[in-house]
């Protein structure tokens, strides 16, 4: 199966539907009066459709198990066809289309199932999904497309050429799929008042965000969020909360870091950890979503 582990639940409905065509008007009748032989075709086919969609996935190998939250079945008769409309919910990490779809297809079958004693030419057509919602197409962002930011290393060693950085070009993989600029790519010690003028100076320069990476911790030379709170005319706990939730899910330690999130005029500034995995599980956690601050600062109209 494709690996999800990176992706943020969100709500996410799907609509399937699923036609069935009968050969004469006495099979509609039958249905309607409820006298088919083998029983209430839209109630047993309803009950099955319930059944289905829950074992999506004990039949398609590539279908992740995901908890089905609400399931809606509805149909309309147009002279000899009647349409499945499949809806499904679930708040998660992935779609439910194929669930829907699914779904509609196990009603349809039902029906077929239930008919051709009365009705020997009875067609499937159509299963096919109507819309989805909750998915990153949903989610459309209010914001200039070309957004520039600086990304900044906070680390003694990595300063002194005792060690790689694989943080700051993390951040800089994950922007460059957002289609932000890279407009500047620095690595810095572990000093407030270097940090400070980083964040001054690019600010000036009107870069749209700027990201520190490590500093976050809590030993005695980390200081990013000492050195930049000061500067933040507002902070947004909102994006710090999700990142430590995000992290926390995946690794006990996430709660020791001091992320910060803020603006300073119309620019973000993030202090994220200086970890590889904190670094990359943040961006993870807050992008491209969080790209719809820039049509709030900048008063672009959002829908």
């Amino acid at each position: 199966m494709v690996d999800i582990t990176h992706k943020n639940t969100t709500l996410r409905t799907a609509v399937a539907q699923a036609i069935i065509k009968v050969s004469k008007p006495e099979t509609i009748l039958a249905i309607q009066n409820d006298t088919v032989p083998k029983g209430n075709v839209l109630a047993m086919s309803k009950a099955a459709g319930l059944l289905g969609v829950k074992r999506t996935p004990d039949i398609l190998p590539d279908c992740h198990p995901l908890p089905i939250e609400f399931t809606g079945i509805e149909y309309e008769i147009n002279n000899l066809e009647i349409i499945v409309y499949f809806t499904v919910k679930t708040i998660y990490k992935t779609g439910v289309e194929v669930e829907a779809m699914h779904g509609a297809s196990i009603v349809a079958l039902n029906m077929y199932d239930m008919l051709k004693p009365i009705d020997k030419g009875i067609e499937i057509h159509h299963i096919k999904l109507l819309n989805k919602t909750g998915g990153k197409s949903n989610f459309k962002n209010a914001y200039k497309q070309n957004l520039t930011a600086a990304v900044i290393v906070c680390s003694d060693t990595i300063s002194a050429g005792e060690k790689e950085d694989k943080a700051g070009k993390a951040i800089i993989q994950k922007l460059e799929t957002c289609n932000v600029k890279i407009s500047d790519y620095i690595i810095i010690p572990d000093e407030k008042t270097i940090i400070q003028e980083k964040a001054k100076t690019y600010q000036k320069q009107n870069i749209d965000l700027i990201i520190y990476t490590g500093g976050t911790g809590l030993s005695n030379r980390d200081v990013t969020p000492e050195a930049l709170i000061p500067l933040l005319d507002r902070r947004i706990p909102g994006i710090e909360e999700s990142i430590r939730n995000y992290g926390q899910d995946r690794m006990p330690y996430a709660m020791l870091s001091r992320s910060v999130a803020g603006t300073i005029k119309e620019t973000l500034v993030l202090a994220l950890p200086g970890s590889t995995n904190g670094a990359k599980e943040s961006m993870d956690a807050i992008f491209p979503s969080v790209l719809h601050i820039f049509g709030i600062l900048k008063g672009a109209r959002h829908d």
